[in-house]
């Protein structure tokens, strides 16, 4: 016999006997030992079914092929946060609901599971494997705990270990997600992916310029809110350089005055924004028209603004069509 190595978050260290004879102990099920009992799947679903604490579980390598884990009769699911379940064979099971945060699902099996509404916050997914699992509803976090372990890394070389298994996992989940027809989340781990891959380049490199510059522009096409924010401000910065320059209404000049009054000033500035609106848009009706300076800016405006709306319509035809 030895103690029991489970540390219970509210009452601390188990201080009873692990007995791996005992179905019904406590102990057995948090002790560090493969699990390897031919009814293993009955028994946890017994256990479970008794309403004992389930959290650090101690699973790695079992096989639960199928199991039901469903708190039938309840709002909530069973809690199986900080449990182990590396390599676990969790093919089929049923884990409508279940909170798995914080839990180690590291090389597990889960395909053609059921986790819907399942929360999966902080967990180690690195390698899990979730073709045909139903993953509506699921709560994945806002990082996986590869990025918090790449913040704290002290080397380097770990740091870039962690951001490649970071990316390894945002395109499997990336994939899981669109096999399951959940293309918004899908989006979000794509944008993800490309985030991680960007902190693996070299810092002055022009690969990574090129791309924070299109996840600044458009999140790597999954943001077309972010064109229309730069579109507008785009617009209203160059109104704001033609105002000060000065462009040309039928003779009169358009532009700052202190010896105007502010209601005429307002007035030119937003006779300049209209400038820079059909400049950008590359109307170009050809009522207003630029001088000296001017010039140069209506030219660079018109070349940002084709290549703005070019990549809108790719961007938001890519959001519709999915």
């Amino acid at each position: 016999m030895k103690v029991c190595e489970f540390t219970h978050p509210k009452s601390g260290p188990c201080q009873q006997l692990a007995d791996p004879e005992s179905d019904e102990s406590l102990c057995y099920w948090h002790t560090n030992s493969l699990k390897t009992k031919a009814n293993l799947k009955e028994d946890l679903e017994t256990f479970a079914q008794s309403g004992k604490p389930m959290q650090g579980l101690q699973l790695r390598k079992a096989n639960l092929n199928g199991i039901n884990l469903v708190n039938l009769g309840h709002k909530e699911g069973f809690h199986l946060h900080d449990c182990d379940f590396y390599r676990a064979d969790l093919r089929e099971s049923h884990l409508f609901g279940c909170d798995l945060s914080n839990s180690s699902l590291m090389k597990a099996d889960l395909r053609f599971s059921n986790l819907h509404c399942a929360n999966l916050s902080g967990c180690n997914l690195l390698g899990t494997r979730l073709e045909g699992c139903r993953l509506d509803n699921v709560q994945w976090g806002e990082h996986i705990i590869q990025e918090q372990q790449a913040e704290d890394a002290k080397s380097k070389a770990s740091r870039y270990d962690y951001w490649q298994q970071a990316e390894e996992i945002y395109r499997n989940l990336r994939k899981a997600t669109e096999q399951a027809g959940l293309f918004e989340i899908s989006g979000h781990f794509f944008e993800r992916e490309m985030v991680m891959r960007r902190y693996q380049m070299p810092f002055f490199s022009g690969h990574r310029f090129f791309s924070k510059i299109v996840d600044a522009f458009c999140g790597y096409g999954e943001r077309p809110m972010r064109v229309v924010m730069f579109s507008m401000l785009a617009i209203l910065f160059f109104g704001s350089l033609y105002f000060m320059l000065g462009i040309n209404d039928g003779g009169q000049l358009l532009a700052w005055d202190s010896k105007h009054s502010l209601l005429v000033n307002i007035r030119h500035f937003f006779t300049c924004c209209y400038f820079s609106v059909v400049t950008f848009t590359t109307l170009g009706y050809g009522d207003l028209t630029p001088l000296g300076l001017s010039r140069l800016l209506a030219a660079i405006e018109a070349f940002i603004g084709s290549f703005t709306l070019a990549l809108f319509v790719v961007v938001f035809v890519k959001k519709m069509t999915r």
